[in-house]
């Protein structure tokens, strides 16, 4: 298909959607509370970026929560508890995703002008199908409405496997994997595009990393601003990242960059 981009596939909450990935965070909290577990806002935000019912996994196994649990049921956190906490949570999910579906300023224009240079528009997501139901067409009223949409529970395995990924190539027609790029605020959704063999860009101030909302971020001073970038920048090159930008508005620079190495032969690694 030639050494030039033929997709972008971009993650929603806090990429596109969702300044500060929001959505979720108060509904994990609730969804425990309802156990009769307390955990935190930052306790939630750790393992964000993996399919939800993972994520409540992952909740389980971080030992405050694991002994909190213990101490108040008796038992451990295994997989039925899990299972449990996650049928409570998907509808409360879906009952208030759409109080946070408000587009990343500069998402639009961002899109637009990779589809103006022939681009496909891919999307994979940590949420479950009957959560982006509701997302979904609240995003396509705005003007958001990308060539596929994957999402966790569709395969066998989410992030951070390249699955996904794989299925993007496969609805979109694209390859090879050094032809598309994936865009996401988390560790897990970045590894998930390493795994493929793509390339992999992480976005900071809009995403889960940094947790606050446009007008919140937009009240800090540029210092801290730098701050929370650079901590961000930091757990996303971590997990991979071969580039990272402040939000999708920053992302075309970058896009250009890797044109520019794979014109040259360069490949992700």
């Amino acid at each position: 298909m030639g050494d030039r981009l033929r997709a972008v596939v971009f993650d929603w909450a806090g990429t596109i959607v969702d300044h500060g990935s929001r959505a979720p965070m108060g509904v994990f909290v609730e969804a425990f509370r309802s156990f009769g577990v307390e955990i935190t806002v930052a306790e939630a935000r750790l393992p964000m970026g993996l399919p939800k019912l993972d994520h409540i996994r992952a909740l389980g196994a971080q030992p405050r929560i694991a002994a909190a649990w213990a101490e108040r049921h008796g038992t451990p956190f295994d997989e039925a508890a899990a299972r449990a906490v996650y049928e409570l949570f998907v509808p409360m999910n879906v009952r208030v995703v759409t109080d946070h579906a408000d587009l990343i300023p500069g998402a639009l224009a961002t899109v637009a002008a990779l589809r103006r240079r022939g681009l496909k528009i891919g999307s994979t997501t940590g949420y479950t199908r009957d959560i982006m139901e509701r997302l979904a067409p609240a995003a396509a009223a705005a003007g958001y409405a990308p060539d596929n949409l994957v999402c966790a529970g569709d395969l066998p395995a989410g992030r951070p496997t390249p699955l996904m990924m794989y299925k993007c190539f496969l609805d979109l027609v694209v390859w090879p994997a050094a032809a598309v790029v994936k865009v996401d605020d988390t560790e897990p959704g970045i590894a998930e595009g390493v795994a493929a063999g793509c390339w992999a860009v992480g976005v900071t101030l809009s995403g889960n990393a940094v947790g606050l909302s446009a007008e919140e971020l937009a009240a800090l001073d540029d210092e801290q601003r730098a701050g929370l970038h650079d901590a961000a920048a930091a757990r996303l090159t971590g997990a991979g990242a071969h580039h990272v930008v402040r939000s999708v508005a920053d992302l075309l620079p970058v896009i250009d960059l890797i044109e520019a190495k794979l014109a040259a032969g360069e490949r992700p690694s």
